[in-house]
């Protein structure tokens, strides 16, 4: 296997792990073609990869004087949770280092590879830079958009029923379907979802069904902080922030108390006898200031709809079961349009049987372009 392509499966390895930072691996190969040493990026303010794998040889005792670096990203040039690796590649004598991409961060984008070069280190930059951004799509789209990369996710029946209209829902997809759901979850920064869900379904929303080093933040729309301050979903050990609308003083100090973080984010007004809503764009963007990469959307049609009306959503990941249930909740309560033109037009990434189920995945056509 070409070293680029190892130093690619070991960035896979890293999928739950890496958060807020990539997911970047590293393989050192040696003057004569031998993989002397190799490392995938730790949790973060752990050792990024090259210095992983710079480890590896050290600890196998191989030298590595005139070795070559493959690395899925731009080494980093900077002081940040760790030290910069060009300054950790040049004095371990690495002479030629390959990568796949230009890191997007501004803080490195571009300097790291100027100062492999300036300390006589041949740079190539290509090989593998469709996966490796793929792999960071996240990522990519913080530091580029500064926004987190969402992704929408509907279990339903072959007809689009995701609830029966007396609110039973569980479960529609088999076993198979909700592990691989587990899955895409822990991927992500965090977990978003609405009050309508919380309440309905009492979710813990959660990674249960894989291993993970790491459980995702959970963030909850709530205008009014409906939440109950004793919902399940306080019981993992991990950051619960719930964004709302309407102060009221003794739902958010008995929520704070249970462990949540209340973030006011009041929408423009609308009618005179509407509610203030969460603005669901501000919403967003202080995900991104959290360091969101990825954002993982379980929620309901209501808040699924109005993500989608205000085109924050760039990929859906659906998993349909084969049942048709007739009348019910549908996807989301987009639309409705007066025209097909209306549409939100999908570009089909995948699909694939998940046990008796269908997975569909499918982005939002332009979301990528950046």
């Amino acid at each position: 296997m070409p070293p680029i392509e190892s130093a690619l499966r070991l960035a896979q390895s890293a999928l739950y792990l890496t958060s807020p930072n990539p997911r970047v691996g590293c393989v050192l190969v040696n003057p004569a073609g031998q993989v002397i040493g190799q490392g995938h990026t730790q949790m973060a303010g752990g050792p990024h990869a090259e210095i992983m794998a710079l480890q590896d040889a050290q600890a196998q005792g191989q030298s590595t004087q005139g070795a070559t670096a493959y690395v899925t990203l731009e080494p980093c040039a900077h002081q940040g949770r760790t030290g910069p690796c060009c300054d950790a590649l040049a004095q371990a004598g690495i002479t030629r280092v390959v990568a796949s991409l230009k890191d997007p961060n501004p803080l490195v984008a571009g300097q790291g590879f100027a100062k492999l070069r300036a300390a006589g280190i041949a740079v190539e930059v290509g090989p593998g830079a469709t996966e490796s951004r793929e792999l960071n799509i996240g990522f990519f789209s913080r530091m580029q958009r500064h926004r987190p990369w969402m992704r929408l996710k509907v279990a339903a029946s072959l007809d689009g029923v995701t609830a029966l209209d007396n609110g039973q829902s569980q479960w529609i997809t088999g076993a198979q379907a909700r592990t691989d759901g587990h899955a895409w979850r822990a991927c992500a920064c965090a977990v978003l979802t609405g009050v309508g869900t919380v309440l309905a379904d009492k979710p813990l929303l959660d990674v249960r069904h894989v291993q993970t080093p790491r459980q995702p933040m959970l963030a909850i729309v709530d205008s009014a902080l409906q939440t109950p301050p004793d919902a399940a979903l306080f019981g993992p050990p991990r950051k619960v922030l719930i964004y709302a609308a309407q102060p009221h003083a003794p739902r958010e100090a008995a929520l704070r108390q249970a462990g949540a973080e209340i973030v006011y984010l009041p929408g423009p007004a609308g009618h005179e006898d509407q509610a203030p809503k969460v603005d669901l764009q501000a919403m967003v963007q202080d995900l991104a200031r959290r360091e969101c990469n990825e954002v993982h959307i379980e929620a309901g049609h209501k808040l699924n709809g109005s993500l989608l009306r205000a085109g924050l959503v760039d990929e859906m990941l659906v998993y349909l079961a084969p049942l048709w249930l007739g009348q019910g909740a549908g996807l989301s309560n987009f639309g409705p349009l007066s025209a097909l033109a209306h549409g939100l037009a999908l570009d089909f990434q995948s699909a694939q049987r998940i046990g008796p189920d269908l997975r569909i995945l499918a982005r939002l056509q332009g979301s990528a372009d950046f």
